[in-house]
This record gives C-alpha cells, sequence and structure tokens, in this order.
C-alpha cells in the first residue's frame, strides 16, 4: 500500500472519529444540561438578603457569620429546597437564593425565625450568649419528676461557671434562659410567672446556689411535642445573631421557564450563526473551528456540572458571550495562517508559522481577560460572581479546546499533503495570490495596504470627546437612569393578559399607601418602581393584591440603602481593580507605554459607554457592571493583538526609528489586523445581538452594554490605541533598536596592531 494511501485512510478515519464525537456530544448534551443546578431566576423562586447583627453588641466576625451560615443552611434543609444558594457577603450580609420556591412567604418566615437562646438575669440584663452551648446539641430529655425538657450540653465550661459562680452571690441568684428575647416587649418582670408555659419566650428560671459547668436542663409546662418542637427550634437557631431583611426578590417558576428558554434558544441561534459566517469566510477551517465550538460548549457545562455550579441568566450570558470570544483565537490563528501563505510559504510551512505566531496573542489576551473574571469573582455580588465563574470556565476550557484541540485538527489535515493544491477550499486563500518565491515573485496580496489608518486619528479622537460630552451633560441634566440595584427602593413587575394602564395602576398604588416613581407597560408587562422598601408583610399584601385584580404573575425586587452603598463601592472598586491588573501584566509582557495606552482606551470604552447609557437613559442595572468588567477584558484583547504585531514589526525592524517609521509600522500592523478585528467583532455581535432580539428582557441592559462596547472596544483598538502608543513612544525617536546576533560560518581574524597587523 502507499504511503498516500495510507493518509487518505487515516484522514477518512479521523473525519469518522470526528463525527462519531460530534455526534456523541449531541446526545449527552440534553441528559447533562438537564442534571445542570437552575437558579432562582431560571426555575423561580425566592430571594432574600439578610444583615447579620450580633446579638450582645460585639462586632460580628467570621466564627459567628459561618454558625448563622450552617443554621440557615439546615433551616433551608427543612423548607425542603434543592441545591439552595447561600452566600457570605462582607463582614455582616448573607445572601439566600431558594429556587423552586413556591411559598416565599413561609420561607421567609422560617429564615427570619431568630430563635436565639440568651441567659439573663432578673433584670434582664444579658449574662451569655448560645455561644456558651455547643451548636445543635439540644436533646429531648426529662426532669426529676419525668416531665418533657429540653437538655442543653455546654461547650465553653469556664465561661460558665464564671458567670454562675457570680449569679450565686446576687440578692436574686437567678438565671432566666429565653428564647427570641425581645428587648422592647419582653421581660422578666411581667413573664415570672408565665415563664416555661407555651407561648411565653421565657423558657426557664432557675435559682443558682453554687458555680457550676454541668449540662443544662429547661423545665417548665411542656408538651412532648411542645418540647420536640423547641429542641428542634434551638438546633436550628442558636445563633448570637439577628437576622435583619435588606431587601428582597420572588420569581415565578413560569417566568423563569420562559427566561431559560428564550435564552438557549437566543444561544442556539447566536452558535449556528458564528459558524455559518467562520465557514463562509474560513471554509474547511471554519468547519473545524464549529466542531471546536461544539465540543467547548460541550466542556464549559461539564465543568460546571463537575464545580456544581448553578446556572443563572448571567452565567448564560456570559457562556455566549465566552464563545464568540473563544472564536476570537482561531481567527487570530486563521489570519496569521493566511498572513503566511500570502509571504509564498506552503500550506505545512504557514501552519507552523501561524500557529506559532498567534499564540502570544492568544494567550495574553485570554489572561487579561481571566485578571477581569477573578476581579469580579473575588469582589463582585450576586449576579456578576455567578457571571464571572462561567467567564472564568469559559477562559481556561477556550485555551484547552479553541487552541490545543484545533491545533490537533488542523494539523491532521494540513499536514496530509490533500490540501497543498486546495488552499482555496482549505483556509480561503486562491492559489494565484500564493507568490513563488523560488522565482523571485513578491508578495502579491497585502489587505488594506493602501488604507492609511493614522491618518484621520484626531478626527477619530474628537468623535469620542463629542460623545462624552454630549453624554456628560445629558446626565448633569437628566441623571443616569439607575435601576433598581443601585438605588433604594422596590421594583414591581405585573405579567397579565388583563388590559393595565398606567392610571389604573396608579389608582391601585394608592389603595396600597404607596406611590410610583415610574410606570412602564409594554406587551402585557407592567414595570413599576417605588422610592419605598418595602418590608416582608408589604411584600405579601402588594404580591397578592395584584395577583388577584389582573390574575397576574408578580415579581418584586426591593433593595435598601445598604444595598445601593455597598454595590456602588464594590462597583468602581472591582473595575479600578481590573484596569490596575491590567496595567501590571501588560507592562510586564509588553512595556509601560503599551500598558498605558490600553488602558487609556479602556477608560474612554467605559465613558463612551456611559455616555450612550445617559443619552438614550438606559437603565444601568447590576448586569451593566458586568458587562462593563467584561468589555474591559475583551476591548485589551484587541488591544494587546495589536499591540503584539506591533511589537514584532519593531523587533524585525534593525533601523533608526523616527517618527515616520513608527507610524508606518503601527499603520502597517493595524492593515495586517484589521481583518481579524472585525471578524472577531462580528462573531462575538452574534450572540449578543441574538439575545438582544430573542433572549430575556432581565439581560437587556447586559447585551446592550456589551453591543455599545464591542463597536467602541474594536474602534479605540483601531483609530486611537496606536495613536496614544505613537504620542508615549516618541521619546524613543532616534534610538536605534538592538539588533538580533547572527551567527555565520565564515571566521574571521581580528586584526590588533603590534601583533598580526
Amino acid at each position: 500500500m502507499s504511503k498516500s494511501k495510507k493518509k487518505k485512510i487515516n484522514i477518512k478515519l479521523f473525519t469518522v472519529i470526528l463525527l462519531l464525537i460530534v455526534v456523541g456530544i449531541g446526545f449527552l448534551f440534553v441528559p447533562l444540561f438537564k442534571n445542570l443546578k437552575f437558579g432562582l431566576d431560571l426555575q423561580g423562586g425566592f430571594e432574600i438578603l439578610y444583615k447579620v447583627k450580633s446579638i450582645d453588641g460585639t462586632k460580628m466576625n467570621k466564627e459567628k457569620l459561618t454558625a448563622t451560615y450552617k443554621t440557615l443552611s439546615k433551616r433551608i434543609d427543612s423548607l425542603g429546597v434543592s441545591e439552595p444558594e447561600i452566600i457570605l457577603e462582607g463582614d455582616d450580609k448573607i445572601r439566600v437564593k431558594l429556587a423552586g420556591v413556591n411559598n416565599p412567604e413561609e420561607a421567609r418566615k422560617q429564615l427570619s425565625t431568630v430563635a436565639t437562646l440568651s441567659f439573663r438575669d432578673t433584670n434582664d440584663n444579658l449574662l451569655m450568649t448560645s455561644d456558651v452551648l455547643k451548636a445543635g446539641s439540644a436533646k429531648v430529655s426529662q426532669d426529676s419528676s419525668g416531665n418533657p425538657a429540653v437538655l442543653l450540653s455546654v461547650k465553653d465550661k469556664s465561661k460558665f461557671y464564671e458567670v454562675t459562680n457570680k449569679v450565686k452571690d446576687y440578692d436574686n441568684n437567678t438565671i432566666v434562659i429565653w428564647l427570641d428575647y425581645n428587648e422592647m416587649t419582653d421581660s422578666y418582670e411581667k413573664e415570672k410567672n408565665s415563664c416555661g408555659s407555651s407561648g411565653s419566650n421565657c423558657l426557664s428560671a432557675a435559682s443558682v446556689s453554687q458555680g457550676f459547668a454541668s449540662d443544662v436542663i429547661i423545665q417548665g409546662n411542656f408538651t412532648e411535642e411542645e418540647v420536640t418542637n423547641l429542641v428542634d427550634l434551638i438546633n436550628s437557631g442558636s445563633l448570637p445573631s439577628k437576622l435583619t431583611e435588606v431587601s428582597s426578590k420572588t420569581v415565578g417558576a413560569s417566568f423563569g421557564d420562559e427566561t431559560l428558554t428564550k435564552t438557549l434558544f437566543a444561544g442556539i441561534i447566536g452558535v449556528a450563526l458564528i459558524s455559518t459566517v467562520l465557514i463562509i469566510v474560513y471554509h474547511f477551517t471554519g468547519v473545524i473551528s464549529t466542531v471546536s465550538i461544539i465540543i467547548y460548549t460541550f466542556l464549559v457545562f461539564l465543568v460546571f456540572w463537575v464545580i456544581g455550579g448553578v446556572l443563572t441568566l448571567p452565567g448564560i450570558a456570559a457562556l455566549v458571550l465566552g464563545i464568540g470570544m473563544a472564536v476570537d483565537a482561531n481567527v487570530i490563528t486563521f489570519s496569521r495562517i493566511r498572513d503566511e501563505l500570502y509571504k509564498g510559504k506552503s500550506l505545512q510551512l504557514a501552519f507552523k508559522s501561524g500557529f506559532k505566531s498567534s499564540f502570544s496573542a492568544i494567550f495574553d489576551s485570554n489572561l487579561t481577560t481571566l485578571i477581569v473574571a477573578i476581579i469580579m469573582f473575588i469582589f463582585g455580588e450576586s449576579s456578576i460572581k455567578g457571571f464571572a465563574t462561567m467567564l472564568i470556565i469559559t477562559v481556561i476550557v477556550t485555551m484547552l479546546t479553541m487552541v490545543l484541540l484545533t491545533r490537533v485538527l488542523l494539523e491532521v489535515f494540513a499536514m496530509s499533503g490533500k490540501f497543498d493544491n486546495k488552499t482555496k477550499f482549505f483556509i480561503n486563500v486562491n492559489k494565484e495570490d500564493i507568490p513563488n518565491v523560488s522565482k523571485g515573485e513578491e508578495v502579491k496580496k497585502i489587505p488594506f495596504k493602501n488604507v492609511n489608518f493614522l491618518k484621520k486619528d484626531k478626527i477619530f479622537v474628537a468623535i469620542s470627546v463629542i460623545i462624552i460630552l454630549i453624554g456628560a451633560v445629558t446626565i448633569g441634566f437628566c441623571d443616569l437612569n439607575l435601576g433598581i440595584d443601585y438605588r433604594a427602593g422596590s421594583n414591581i413587575t405585573i405579567t397579565s393578559d388583563k388590559k393595565m394602564t398606567a392610571k389604573e395602576l396608579k389608582k391601585d398604588l394608592r389603595s396600597l399607601s404607596l406611590e410610583s416613581s415610574e410606570i412602564d407597560i409594554a406587551d402585557g408587562e407592567a414595570s413599576i418602581r417605588i422610592d419605598k422598601t418595602l418590608d416582608g408583610d408589604k411584600v405579601n399584601t402588594v404580591n397578592d393584591y395584584f395577583e388577584d385584580k389582573y390574575d397576574a404573575k408578580v415579581n418584586i425586587g426591593v433593595v435598601s440603602n445598604i444595598v445601593q452603598r455597598e454595590l456602588i463601592k464594590n462597583a468602581i472598586f472591582s473595575v479600578i481593580l481590573a484596569l490596575i491588573g491590567i496595567i501590571i501584566y501588560v507592562s510586564f509582557r509588553f512595556k509601560f507605554s503599551y500598558a498605558f495606552s490600553g488602558v487609556i482606551c479602556l477608560v474612554h470604552d467605559v465613558l463612551v459607554i456611559f455616555a450612550l447609557f445617559g443619552i438614550f437613559h438606559i437603565e444601568i442595572s447590576s448586569m451593566f457592571i458586568a458587562a462593563i468588567l467584561a468589555i474591559i477584558g475583551y476591548s485589551i484583547n484587541d488591544t494587546i493583538v495589536l499591540f503584539d504585531r506591533i511589537r514584532e514589526e519593531i523587533s524585525n525592524n534593525n533601523k533608526k526609528l523616527d517618527k515616520k517609521l513608527l507610524i508606518s509600522i503601527c499603520n502597517k500592523s493595524i492593515q495586517e489586523t484589521f481583518s481579524r478585528s472585525i471578524y472577531t467583532t462580528i462573531t462575538t455581535m452574534i450572540p449578543v445581538i441574538t439575545l438582544i432580539i430573542l433572549g430575556s428582557s432581565e439581560i437587556l441592559t447586559f447585551n446592550l452594554a456589551m453591543l455599545f462596547g464591542l463597536i467602541c472596544g474594536t474602534y479605540s483598538s483601531i483609530f486611537i490605541a496606536a495613536g496614544l502608543f505613537i504620542l508615549l513612544e516618541s521619546k524613543n525617536l532616534g534610538k536605534k533598536v538592538k539588533e538580533k546576533i547572527k551567527y555565520t560560518d565564515d571566521i574571521k581574524e581580528k586584526d590588533i596592531k603590534g601583533i598580526n597587523c
């Protein structure tokens, strides 16, 4: 059998195996997806944010917060909730997400039942908190007469002995055990006659004749059922803290199902369109890239399932965005392979050179995105943290599939020799555009050879300045349209088939003693904003009112001033840290002039996006900040790819740099990367646009910010970044670039006067 025949059989076999893998993924994907955990925004449920405060007035510490976390976990188990999310935020807040909860009021009641034990004297002064007890150690027991009682196990025996030893010397040497003591309503003087009876927060009052550190028995007129309930309550709530509801949100299950369907459909359409564009532009290599995308998507979901992640709307948005950004790795590589072919190299050499020269740009761009994602994860909250988790996974999987896997797949076909004379089919390069170097032919095709991208750079800067100024003036007069996430108040969304008018809804609010600051009605959905933060009972009242009157699905979000301040602080802090992280990394990998130019472009992108949101009065929510951070990571990708090419061109040039030469090098670099920038932007915009058109309104703000950011990021990378770099590098003009060491086989004797000459 001939060698060529063997190669042909191997390629056929490899193709069949590849198709089987893709088909297998198709069959495995559905059960994998069904086994994922879905957040409350996709499944429906209840979310509540608590502020945690120590009942003894001391500062909350990690131990107390962790104890509160564990207690809430036990309480949620009793609700029968599958895979709840309990997130510690800062030093004094806990966010609870309960997907699939159908009765939010019941959940709120069970979660907010404080159930804290305290030991006090007869003057109601606090002696000890439940810190002295072993958590979860309460047991059903009996007193000396055989009546039902509760046994408490003491943990801090020295503290218990110290306190009891003092109480024995009091005039009224009695320790009173309270459950959920309320200093406004409870007192031993009022309840001493009912202490130990059903319905009283005073559980027990016992005289102390000597200091002791043994276990404690709570005895009173309890039935066996009351003792059992009391044990369960103490074990699930024996905490040194109080929970105060700060904000809450309910999401109907049908709303979640609809959102999931819309978003996934938009994602599938987006991926299909990306594949179509890749195949049209790159032909067979586009097909290989499509296979990589399918494997990439499957692996992202698989990793997410393995780590036990909870899939939310922001997570899906990050996944779809990640697909667009992952394609960038292939576009960069394919563009470099094309460039090498246009220089007259064979397909095999072009393939090797293209992958080698593209790796640094891919590595640097993905690592900067990873830096931003990690910062989002550490300092972000709620939806931003979910977005960051998925973004981190997509970046890691991108390097494995869109770089390593694509290389392996393409190498099999490129090195087979079957496509040497079929470059048009393989990567859409006409054979006549490849020069015959052996015959002295020069490069025939240089894309955008006659376009001077830097000629009008001042005009592009002026356009940006004008947009930013118009936005600043608009924001100054009209303010930013801050969503419920960034201002205290409540947001009520009513979805109904019945007719709703603004006039009637205002009347409804007045009957509820509420006043709206804004009412929007569109396609059977009314969005009402009020500046008042509704408490638990009021949320339930408002929800029931609109459900009954309009036979509607009601979603109520509540945010206090505490949340507002924390979100704004974290948002600003996250953006600043992301910029600092990028400056440090790019300075290390390139040099400071590259880093500073890139960050100025990022600041430009952020300001333009804020200006556009101000001009068009688009709502700014927490997802907007996720979009800003994602754009920072994405925009620097474009700029790094350009800077990587500029650095390469400068290092290959041995002439003294003057301004004219530097401009020429930068302009040539833009010419060489322009196609890649456009194709990458288009493939990344496709899923964003499909999510805007077909996706859920819940992530509309995110997608609009992404759309503006993609356009702005590409614009600044092409028309502004290089100009800034030239301005900063002007100090190096006239300095000769360090020449590369050249090795030769010719050995010449050095002439030294007086010795050999």
